[in-house]
Parts: structure tokens; C-alpha cells; sequence
């Protein structure tokens, strides 16, 4: 499995989160052959570069990759909301540097900075939920809720208490939640992706349906941003109010319905 042909020019960039946007284990295929059918399209009259921004790890984006039978391969992945990666020859993912690097060592030293902040957190959530608290390689902060009604008291209880760290970021989606700096999420990253590639906002769309999407579905890093008819409220009215398209068709059926709003249909 290698990516598309590259492009003449870059002329586009797209993006997609994966979980509940791009990829749904319930629809058979898990990802509609349209898509595979669009980005080839878009890839020979755009131009277009396409690639997942995901909370997932790389590793487990490749798992996903594989288990969908996606025909060729993302032209780049952000990982972990965070971390860039660009396929090599060799059929192996290498990360974008110094970007990498720089927010490796950047989260590392603020986290330290708001371990009091963090570990009030901790204390409110084991004393009052049955969420677990998670602190794994490349993930070093981050909890699991049992439910989204739990989760949602737990963000609550976040804001009042990271009031204080202006600085301190979270990215939820569904019941997971991973703390981080604020400078480092979807929207940045993709738009360093973007800048990586020689093009800016104008040139870029997103997609997603989640929480942790907030920050890529902003006309400053997309000017071409939507969300698919599965979205949660909070990112649908997001859209909405920000003057992007929220789809009717879901999953990555609604991915095709907004590339084909954006970027016309085949002629």
C-alpha cells in the first residue's frame, strides 16, 4: 500500500479525521469506495494532498489503514492530534522534524510546569467518577469516563479548575480526554501541514465530527471545513455558525457530499 502518485503542484490539502468521519466499522465497507474514487479525482484535477488528523497513535492509524483495505496510503497523518507524519519508500512513517521534536520537548517541560494543576484534576476525577486516569508513552496525562454524561461533568469540573493555567489544553472525544498545550492540536498541525506543502488556508479542507476538531474546523487554518451529518451538537452548530457545511449524508459518505460542495463533482 503506497500513497497516490504525487502531484505536479500542490494544490490543495485535505483533511479528515478518521473515527466517526472518514472510518465507521458499522457500514459495510467501514470506508465508501466513492472516497478512494474522489481523492483520486481531486488528486488529478487539484492537485490535492489528503491525509488523516486523528487522535489516534500512528501505529494504530496503520492498523486502521490496513484492517479498512484502503487502497493507497494518506499523503500525511497527524497523530495524536499532534505529531506529523509523511509516508517514506520503504512503507514506513517518518516524523516531520523539527515540528516533532520541538513538541515532544515542548509538552514534556509545560506539563511539568502544571503537574499541581494536573494532579488536582486527578483528585477530583478518582474521588467523584469512575473514570480512569491514563499516563502511557506519548500520552502522559489523559482519563477515560465510563460515559458521556460523566464526561461531561468532568469537563466541568476541568475548566473551573485549569482556570488558572491559561495555557493548559485538553482534546476530547467521546469519553476520552488528553491534556496538552493549547498551541499544539488539530488546527495548528494542520496548518502546519499546509505550510510544509507550500500552500495556507485557502487551499485547505477539514472534516470532523468530534470535539477534539474544534481547532482544524476554523476558516483560519480551513477555509473549506464541514462536518458530516453524524457530528455531535457542539461541532454541527460550530459549523454552522462559522459559515462552514454541515452535511446530511454521514460517515465518509458525508466526507464525498462536502468534497463535492467545495470542489465540484466529476464532469
Amino acid at each position: 500500500m503506497k500513497p497516490l502518485d504525487p502531484p505536479a503542484l500542490p494544490g490543495a490539502i485535505l483533511s479528515f479525521d478518521f473515527d466517526g468521519t472518514l472510518h465507521h466499522p458499522a457500514d459495510d465497507p467501514p470506508v465508501s469506495l466513492r472516497l478512494f474514487r474522489t481523492l483520486e479525482r481531486l488528486r488529478r484535477e487539484k492537485g490535492a494532498l489528503w491525509g488523516i488528523n486523528t487522535g489516534r497513535s500512528i501505529a494504530h492509524v496503520v492498523e486502521g489503514l490496513v484492517e479498512s483495505r484502503f487502497p493507497f496510503t494518506p499523503d500525511w497523518v497527524v497523530a495524536r492530534e499532534r505529531e506529523i507524519w509523511l509516508p517514506h519508500p520503504s512503507g514506513r512513517w517518518t516524523p516531520l522534524d523539527p515540528w516533532n521534536t520541538e513538541c515532544a520537548l515542548e509538552l514534556h517541560r509545560f506539563l511539568k510546569q502544571v503537574g499541581g494543576t494536573l494532579d488536582a484534576i486527578r483528585r477530583e476525577v478518582e474521588e467523584h467518577t469512575g473514570a480512569t486516569w491514563i499516563e502511557q508513552p506519548g500520552d502522559p496525562a489523559g482519563l477515560i469516563s465510563r460515559t458521556e454524561e460523566e464526561m461531561a461533568w468532568i469537563m466541568e469540573r476541568v475548566v473551573a479548575l485549569a482556570a488558572g493555567d491559561p495555557d493548559l489544553g485538553w482534546q476530547r472525544n467521546s469519553i476520552w480526554l488528553r491534556f496538552g498545550h493549547k498551541k499544539y492540536q488539530k488546527g495548528s498541525s494542520l496548518a502546519e501541514v499546509a505550510r510544509h506543502f507550500g500552500l495556507g488556508a485557502a487551499q485547505t479542507f477539514a472534516i470532523g465530527d468530534s470535539h477534539n476538531d474544534f481547532e482544524m474546523l476554523s476558516p483560519g487554518v480551513a477555509a473549506m471545513f464541514a462536518c458530516p451529518g453524524n457530528a455531535v451538537a457542539d461541532i454541527r452548530a460550530h459549523v454552522v455558525s462559522g459559515g462552514g457545511y454541515p452535511c446530511r449524508a454521514t460517515h465518509s459518505e458525508g466526507c464525498v457530499e462536502a468534497l463535492e460542495h467545495y470542489f465540484g463533482t466529476e464532469q
